[in-house]
């Protein structure tokens, strides 16, 4: 999913851009309001995990690449906004050190790969928790599906406004990889959601809300 220099014209990559560089700065602000010692190694932690899932890509029409984004796991355990933050120190790592996604492109990657996903999955946290709190587990797999169909879906829509690769081209392709992507990002998911509720139960649910 990570898209190269070259591909998004400068008014889709300034438009995906605001919105990222927001996102993050919001972030920033509840790191230094809520980030604690006893938080930082979760963090820490997260982001290693999201790095290392992050690094497995798969090839998609257009030169994009397509993967597992860890977006949904990050907002389930830190909350929204700390994922976005986290996200965005990912990808960017990513594009500087491996070239992994443009650097003229870094703000449209950090939208479709974090930003996007973890405010979907926030707001569905908070759905969970007051519309059916016993239905954690199936709600962060279906986040997670659905985070990496919209990244998907908002990479493909980029891609076309830029003129770079026809929609009825770039959609079909993007969504039929990720839908199957997206399962196992909600298998993997799910799974570290429930190890660490049967470990560290307070950990989950009460920060997966946007405020």
């Amino acid at each position: 999913m990570h898209i190269p220099d070259g591909f998004l014209t400068t008014d889709v990559a300034v438009a995906c851009a605001v919105p990222a560089v927001v996102a993050v700065g919001v972030g920033l602000r509840k790191a230094s309001a809520d980030l604690d010692e006893r938080r930082v190694p979760l963090l820490g932690v997260t982001a290693a995990f999201v790095f290392a899932a992050q690094m497995l890509n798969f090839p998609i029409a257009g030169g994009t690449s397509g993967h597992f984004l860890g977006a949904a796991l990050a907002a389930i355990l830190l909350g929204p906004w700390l994922a976005c933050l986290t996200l965005a120190v990912v990808i960017t790592v990513q594009a500087l050190v491996f070239a992994d996604g443009g650097i003229t492109a870094l703000g449209a990657n950090i939208l479709n790969m974090g930003v996007i996903g973890a405010l979907l999955v926030g707001g569905l946290m908070h759905a969970a928790r007051t519309a059916a709190p016993a239905r954690l587990l199936p709600i962060a797999a279906a986040g997670a599906w659905l985070a990496v169909m919209a990244g998907a879906t908002a990479t493909s829509l980029e891609l076309a406004l830029s003129g770079t690769v026809p929609l009825g081209t770039v959609l079909p392709a993007m969504l039929g990889v990720h839908a199957l992507i997206g399962v196992g990002e909600a298998v993997i998911t799910v799974a570290a959601v429930s190890a660490v509720l049967s470990t560290r139960p307070d950990l989950v649910g009460r920060r997966a809300v946007p405020a």
